[in-house]
C-alpha cells in the first residue's frame, strides 16, 4: 500500500511523510551546496530516491518563483539565468 503524505512515516511517533520528505530534501540541497558527502547520503537515506526527487523539485520550483518576483521578472527568465544560460 502506498504511503500518503499524512500516514506516519515509519515506527514510532515520527513526523509525517511530508516533513521529512521536505526535510530531507532542504538538507540534501545544503549539503550538496557544502559538497558534505556525509550529510548527502545521511539525507538521501530517509526518503526513497523518487521521494527525494520530488522534494528537490519542489524546492527548486519555490525557489525560482521567489526570486523571479523578487527581482520583477518571469520565473523562466530567472531560471535560465541561475543556470547561465542565454535568456531569449
Amino acid at each position: 500500500m502506498p504511503v500518503r503524505a499524512s500516514d506516519p512515516a515509519g515506527p514510532g511517533d515520527r513526523a509525517p511523510l511530508e516533513h521529512n520528505l521536505f526535510e530531507a530534501a532542504a538538507t540534501y540541497v545544503v549539503a550538496c551546496i557544502a559538497d558534505d558527502q556525509d550529510r548527502i547520503d545521511e539525507a538521501a537515506g530517509r526518503v526513497a530516491p523518487d521521494a527525494l526527487m520530488f522534494g528537490v523539485n519542489e524546492l527548486a520550483q519555490r525557489a525560482v518563483l521567489t526570486l523571479a518576483r523578487e527581482h520583477g521578472t518571469e520565473p523562466e527568465t530567472m531560471a535560465r539565468t541561475l543556470l547561465g544560460l542565454p535568456v531569449a
